[in-house]
This record gives C-alpha cells, structure tokens and sequence, in this order.
C-alpha cells in the first residue's frame, strides 16, 4: 500500500485545512491508520488515529479541534484541522498498519506505511 497526503499549506491563526492521504489500495483491512506530525528537531508525535472498527485517539493538544475520518469506499483517510494554532505547523504524515503489526502510538514508530509528508504553516 502507498500512502499520499496532501492537502497542507499556509494559513492564518484560527483557519481550517483539510488534509488527504489517498491510499493505493484497500484500507478496509487495515488495523489502523493514523496521522502524525513533526517538527525539525523534535520528535514525530501522534495527531490522531482510527481503527478499522472506526475507535478514534487523538492527541490531547487537537482534541475538539481536529477530527480524523475514513472513507472506504475511496480508500482515503482525512484529518478536519479547525482553530489552527501557531503551534500547529510541522510536517503531517499519514501512516498505516497492517493487523498485528506493533507500533508505537505516540510517535508512530513500526507503522507499515507511511505517505511522504504535508507541510501545514500556520501563521499569527
């Protein structure tokens, strides 16, 4: 499976983007798929995740804010970013993983695919 995000940019303090990450093949079969982000020196960390049975995590800082979403049928995933913040600029990454594959939720270390990164600028 390849993964392609897409959907980043710049925009101002309290705008929205939506972000795309289109798949190769079926996502129906996947256990997870999840989006990450990442900033120059620091640490991939988790945005948000959801399962094939539709269980949804998100990391403490977006939470009311982003919302993660499937659509099978278009073997796409997205991420709803509102309220941007400053804060909130960094590299997203979409990823996947396959059933029992063991990863690491936080940082999304041992995820079987992974899209090449957007990068969302949020300016103040």
């Amino acid at each position: 499976v390849q993964l392609q995000a897409s959907g980043g940019g710049l925009v101002q303090e309290g705008g929205s983007l939506r972000l795309s990450c289109a798949a190769s093949g079926s996502i129906s079969r996947l256990n997870v798929m999840g989006w990450y982000r990442q900033v120059p020196g620091k640490q991939r960390e988790l945005v948000a995740t959801i399962t094939r049975f539709g269980i949804i995590n998100y990391a403490d800082s977006v939470k009311g804010r982003f919302t993660i979403s499937k659509d099978n049928a278009k073997n796409t995933a997205y991420l709803q970013m509102t309220s941007l913040k400053p804060e909130d600029t960094a590299v997203y990454y979409c990823a996947a993983a396959e059933p029992h594959t063991d990863y690491d939720g936080n940082t999304g270390d041992g995820m079987d695919y992974w899209g090449k990164g957007t990068l969302v600028t949020v300016s103040s």
